[in-house]
């Protein structure tokens, strides 16, 4: 091979690596996605956010969320897992009865990118009818797992006429480990129009869970409104 093809060679090797990279990194920024809409947040200078909580439903989870709602007249939207559902029956239910909303979190919860449209149809579809078994009339709104989606899953979001919705403020507990410093991140970076994402379904998510009376207290002390994301997306 000639010094000129070997230079061709690896430039086309660079740039393929390159736009591979750009493509990973794509895959997970919320507020960007290669085909399609994805909703972040919402245009408004209006003192009013949407609460989400990804994963589960737990009993766990669900003990130590709905009592801090409550007692602050907050509604908020869950996006549940299909197969969770499956294996704690009743906290789906729990949710719907208490007035929040619900939406679909895929049915396995796996990286969504590298597969066929009928899988991703079907990990809808299927997550999709829990929900409706749960007493969800028309489930609308899809959050990927991880937040990742690169080919075909937008599609198929559309295609179950859903709303594909990520987050602009998501949990760092990892940098924040005390309730207070995570609850304190989370309102410094909250804006007007701003989705929250919270983690607090699982055993090691107690930081999660603790933080929470502190965010509500600190956003609806600025004057936001709490919402659940229709809501705030005016649905």
């Amino acid at each position: 091979m000639t010094k000129s093809r070997k230079t061709k060679l690896a430039l086309c090797i660079g740039l393929v690596l390159a736009t591979a990279f750009l493509l990973w990194r794509g895959s997970k920024s919320p507020c960007w996605q290669l085909t399609g809409d994805v909703i972040c947040r919402a245009k408004t200078n209006d003192l009013i956010v949407a609460l989400s909580f990804d994963d589960g439903p737990t009993r766990e989870g669900v003990d130590a969320v709905l009592p801090e709602l409550e007692k602050r007249g907050v509604k908020a939207t869950f996006f549940l897992i299909g197969k969770h559902m499956e294996t704690t029956p009743g906290q789906a239910e729990r949710l719907v009865a208490a007035g929040h909303e619900l939406g679909n979190h895929s049915y396995s919860h796996v990286r969504m990118w590298g597969r066929s449209m009928d899988w991703y149809r079907d990990e809808i579809a299927r997550t999709n009818a829990l929900l409706q078994k749960a007493g969800v009339k028309n489930p609308i709104l899809f959050r990927p797992p991880f937040g990742r989606r690169l080919f075909g899953l937008p599609s198929a979001v559309k295609g179950a006429n859903m709303k594909f919705v990520t987050w602009d403020v998501g949990d760092d507990v990892a940098h924040h480990p005390t309730p207070q410093k995570y609850a304190q991140d989370i309102i410094s970076r909250t804006k007007p129009g701003s989705i929250i994402l919270i983690h607090p379904m699982y055993k090691g998510n107690h930081v999660e869970r603790k933080a929470l009376p502190f965010m509500l207290d600190g956003l609806l002390k600025q004057g936001y409104r709490i919402v659940p994301v229709g809501t705030l997306l005016g649905k």
